[in-house]
């Protein structure tokens, strides 16, 4: 009786370690996907989306990082940013590669630590704009615009609710748009990717204003629904974001061929 007892309580542990073992083998490929209005982190391959793919600085990211963990991470583009958290809400993508950190994302995904990049977030004015800025209450009273879905960090964003009108359009191209026609007072968006749309439509005269409204942290994120989404797998993620955080050349060297990438007219 003592023989078999022991002989359960070894067992009990192998079988434990096996399935924890086999667990990463149902996850052959991690799907992600992420904004995709936001050069030079991401874009659609070919400007139109047709061939199904992301391309910029965070898609050569998930691709480093597939490679560390040894699983290869596929970042598609399927639509704007508000069906991308969708997706991954109901676990049909297994991640997104670039999301600020809220607390009501915190409901449907895990945010892999360290995040891989800070990005600002700032007030954009139009040729005629007017607007002082100088802190938050500058803009009560003024119309203002961005893209919809978009979070500028947990503190803003609850400011915004409470006290501002920004309308949350389709697309950045839009708003600049209408930036632009004088039909909003200012547009919020990050720094870089607005410069990077500006250069690409050879819009002149739009500025940011400072100080940034906010500047956050782009992190890689796993649905909670998705087979991928093991303690083994999350372990081998953050391990990786910890070398890459060891590696600080190595984020500019993706934005620099990214920014290269995005200049060149049908890429």
């Amino acid at each position: 009786m003592l023989l078999g007892l022991a002989f359960t309580a070894a067992a009990q542990p192998a079988a434990e370690r096996a399935g924890a073992d086999a667990a990463p083998g149902t996850c052959k490929a991690i799907r992600a996907s992420g904004n995709p209005q936001y050069p030079p982190y991401l874009w659609p391959e070919g400007g139109d989306g047709r061939s199904g793919r992301l391309v910029g600085a965070a898609a050569e990211l998930a691709q480093w990082i597939g490679r560390e963990i040894g699983i290869p991470i596929e970042v598609h583009y399927i639509g704007p940013w508000g069906r991308v958290q969708q997706e991954v809400r109901a676990g049909k993508l297994d991640a997104i590669v670039g999301a600020f950190y809220t607390q009501a994302r915190t409901e449907y995904m895990d945010y892999i630590h360290p995040p891989f990049r800070e990005t600002r977030s700032v007030i954009w004015v139009g040729p005629q704009g007017s607007l002082h800025y100088r802190r938050w209450s500058d803009l009560e009273g003024r119309r203002g615009a961005t893209v919809i879905n978009n979070s500028f960090g947990e503190a803003f964003d609850r400011y915004a609710r409470d006290k501002l009108d920004i309308q949350q359009l389709p697309s950045l191209e839009q708003a600049i748009q209408m930036l632009q026609r004088g039909r909003v007072d200012y547009l919020v968006y990050e720094d870089s990717p607005g410069e990077a749309y500006l250069a690409r439509l050879g819009v002149k005269g739009v500025r940011q204003l400072q100080p940034a409204v906010a500047s956050e942290n782009l992190y890689v994120t796993l649905s909670h629904r998705s087979p991928c989404n093991t303690p083994e797998i999350r372990g081998r993620l953050q391990r990786a974001m910890y070398r890459f955080a060891h590696k600080p050349r190595l984020m500019d060297e993706f934005v620099g061929r990214a920014q290269a990438l995005w200049r060149k007219p049908g890429e």
